[in-house]
């Protein structure tokens, strides 16, 4: 014999016991008068059943460290605001370079200027150091509020949080009107 869930005995016990419309509204979501929803979320449970497995986890597995966590979801960060996979697709240059007008020597250009979609690989980098400057500025300043921390540590944090932030904002503003000359002047 099949096991359905009894929604409306829970439904009318919440309601008798004072609940009240919080009750009411929960079994109202979950009886619904459409025919199609109710054969659409009954017929799959009733054809399909779990397989009854005894998995059990190596005891050796264990969770990572938060610290773990905070790098590797950093440097994920850092991988996908630089541009990473456009690079190992297109290939750009790490650094491109122009010829003066007047002098007509050679010199060195980090910033592919004009082109909002296309990068050189420093410049990828950079940015993205820049992006990830600011979110470390942002974890700082939320570390500052912890009431737990001395007052020179949460002061240390705050002061470090606010420059990161300040500085990667400068950074980048600097970095698009490197890229797109005459962008917000």
């Amino acid at each position: 014999m099949r096991h359905r869930p009894d929604h409306s005995s829970s439904s009318v016990a919440g309601a008798g016991a004072g609940a009240g419309a919080g009750a009411s509204a929960a079994a109202s979501d979950l009886d619904s008068l459409d025919p199609i929803l109710h054969v659409l979320r009954v017929l799959p449970y009733s054809l399909l059943r779990a397989p009854r497995t005894r998995l059990k986890l190596p005891s050796s597995l264990s969770l990572p460290s938060s610290a773990a966590v905070l790098s590797f979801v950093l440097l994920t960060y850092f991988a996908v605001v630089s541009g990473l996979v456009y690079d190992v697709i297109v290939e750009p240059p790490g650094i491109g370079s122009t010829q003066d007008r007047f002098t007509g020597a050679v010199r060195p250009v980090v910033f592919l200027p004009g082109r909002v979609n296309g990068q050189y690989i420093i410049e990828g980098l950079s940015s993205g150091f820049m992006f990830l400057l600011g979110g470390l500025g942002l974890i700082l300043m939320d570390l500052a509020l912890d009431r737990n921390r001395a007052r020179s540590v949460r002061l240390s944090f705050a002061s470090f949080g606010v420059a990161a932030v300040a500085f990667a904002y400068v950074m980048a503003m600097l970095f698009i009107r490197i890229k797109v000359p005459g962008y917000l002047w």
